[in-house]
């Protein structure tokens, strides 16, 4: 078995006995694409001296976590492979948060990007503009570390500055903790934004306005800012 680096302990401990089990996770801030490589090094290896081998990845895998590729080198190997779905964080995250993605009166659109470094680029201002502009609600994955930067492009990308945030790190997990902000406080780098850590999933958009009143999950921690608590009212969601 070869594991991701989200995959906890608690999950770890249900593989049976007798499971070789390889860390097959990439560090943050390394060349993801260096460390990609050996993984599938690894996988194909074993797969072709027989062994049946199960690649375990949190949430969906083929959504940023490049089961597509590992996927593909299978088939372009004639190696057989199932895939079994996941829930992605994109979705799970969001309602252990209280954050509804769609809601009738606030969104009827989602759009989910990736925050890392090497996914944008290549991007023109324009491309991110169509994408951001066009959406409702939009969830960000693995943008933590650039959360000032994501903000000013949404800015410029003609998004409110009182459009309200949530950020949640590490959900659904005993360690969740959500905060709330607005777009321009995240943009200058405001107190609460500093509280922002990976891995994170951040939801732009009317709906996290909701997020401090359908917190249902009452043990995880919670950051508000005052500026997200003036959005809230003028939703009129409080």
């Amino acid at each position: 078995m070869v594991y991701d680096r989200l995959v906890s302990k608690e999950v770890l401990s249900l593989v049976p006995k007798g499971v070789e089990q390889v860390y097959g996770g990439k560090t943050p801030g390394k060349d993801s694409d260096k460390e990609q490589r050996k993984v599938n090094e690894l996988i194909l290896k074993a797969a072709k001296a027989g062994k049946r081998v199960v690649r375990l990845k949190g949430g969906d895998s083929f959504l940023f976590s490049r089961g597509g590729e590992e996927a593909e080198l299978l088939a372009n190997n004639g190696v057989p492979f199932d895939v079994v779905p996941g829930v992605s964080s994109a979705l799970a995250v969001p309602a252990y948060a209280g954050v509804p993605l769609t809601h009738r009166e606030l969104s009827s659109s989602v759009t989910i990007v990736t925050g890392r470094d090497s996914d944008l680029k290549g991007r023109t201002r324009e491309d991110w503009s169509r994408a951001l502009r066009g959406t409702d609600s939009l969830v960000i994955l693995m943008g933590a570390a650039k959360v000032a930067e994501l903000a000013s492009k949404l800015l410029q990308s003609g998004r409110e500055p009182d459009t309200p945030i949530a950020a949640t790190t590490w959900g659904t997990t005993s360690r969740q903790r959500t905060v709330l902000l607005t777009l321009a406080e995240a943009a200058k780098g405001s107190p609460a934004s500093k509280r922002i850590e990976a891995p994170c999933v951040m939801v732009i958009g009317a709906v996290a306005s909701l997020a401090e009143r359908l917190r249902w999950r009452k043990g995880a921690g919670l950051t508000v800012s005052p500026g997200y608590r003036a959005s809230v009212r003028r939703l009129g969601a409080a």
